[in-house]
């Protein structure tokens, strides 16, 4: 009997190059940020990281929404035709009704407390509903904001009585407007031109929006994130959850590994944003007022009469996932 060793060998080889193919994967991330801002830098420890492990694991970041619309990607996510994204999950609200609890006033107090709350029963239980739109969180996140005033400082709820307000978010405009404001829906570009036409003589936006927009230019006083601050919005670094399972273990321990480490840069980063909003509003001669615990605690009043009464219309079930979220201390 003559074996063919050339042929044998090609068939070895052969097989070990499909076999390297089929574990080779290459992912599409997508997201609405430019390349400076803190979520594509979360993005891109990811990649990086996953890179450097020599897994056969390509993460292709498209920032800036080049690939989807910032709103749209929840579903495109789900349905597998979009890998990973770094996502704000109240924008998926319209879609699962728990998630507008990730953009919600008085469930988070400070980033210490949000990382608790990553940790809690609550983010489960979202996690899990995630799940059965066949989506998985790789890193937890969330970004804060303050309030500033044109002519007076806002900490508590009788301070915004009268005043024409911009909120970021469904949940905060009621909120406010159960404070006795008037509220004035428009983009946190838009607020520097409403303060300074007088249109608008209030506004809460995320510290990050505060600068780069110059708001220090237009106001007499400034809230910035401290030990209390009201607005704080969940923007996890999500992935489809069968694309993930799909991975190799090698692969998938070197994107957890990346993960972790995004993680941790991205509290201290949010952290770092409050920091330097409330320094340069301090160096533009902007007064700074902190929101005090008995503050915050006044909001969360109004908050339960109105955004929480709101969310819960029609949605029973939510009250659990809602007492849940509360519980964390």
């Amino acid at each position: 009997m003559t074996i063919n060793f050339r042929v044998t060998a090609a068939a070895v080889v052969t097989a070990a190059l499909t076999a390297s193919a089929a574990h080779s994967a290459e992912l599409r991330l997508s997201h609405q940020w430019s390349t400076s801002d803190v979520r594509h830098k979360v993005a891109e420890i990811v990649a990086n990281h996953v890179a450097e492990a020599d897994v056969d694991l390509t993460i292709q970041i498209f920032p800036s929404g080049s690939l989807f619309k910032a709103r749209e990607q929840y579903k495109p996510l789900s349905r597998g035709q979009l890998d990973m994204t770094v996502f704000p999950l109240a924008y998926a609200g319209g879609i699962r009704n728990p998630y507008n609890l990730t953009l919600m006033p008085g469930l988070v107090k400070n980033h210490d407390h949000a990382a608790r709350l990553n940790e809690s029963e609550f983010m489960q239980e979202i996690e899990s509903i995630m799940a059965e739109d066949d989506v998985m969180v790789v890193v937890h996140g969330y970004l804060a904001g303050g309030f500033a005033g044109t002519d007076k400082c806002i900490t508590k709820p009788d301070d915004v009585a009268g005043l024409q307000t911009r909120a970021a978010g469904k949940a905060f405009e009621q909120m406010l407007a159960g404070a006795g404001a008037s509220i004035a829906s428009m983009a946190s570009s838009e607020i520097y031109n409403a303060m300074q036409t007088g249109v608008l003589q209030a506004a809460n936006t995320s510290s990050s929006s505060f600068v780069s927009y110059r708001i220090y230019e237009q106001v007499k006083c400034f809230t910035p994130v401290g030990d209390y601050a009201l607005w704080f919005m969940y923007q996890p670094l999500l992935m489809n959850k069968s694309t993930f399972d799909g991975l190799t273990d090698a692969q998938k321990a070197a994107l957890m590994e990346g993960a972790a480490k995004a993680e941790a840069f991205y509290l201290e980063e949010a952290k770092k944003e409050d920091a330097e909003a409330r320094r340069v509003f301090e160096e533009a001669g902007v007064e700074i007022a902190d929101m005090t615990g008995d503050d915050f605690k006044a909001w969360q009043a109004i908050a339960k009469d109105t955004s929480y009464k709101a969310f819960l219309e029609g949605s029973p079930e939510g009250q659990r996932l809602l007492d849940l979220a509360l519980s964390v201390e």
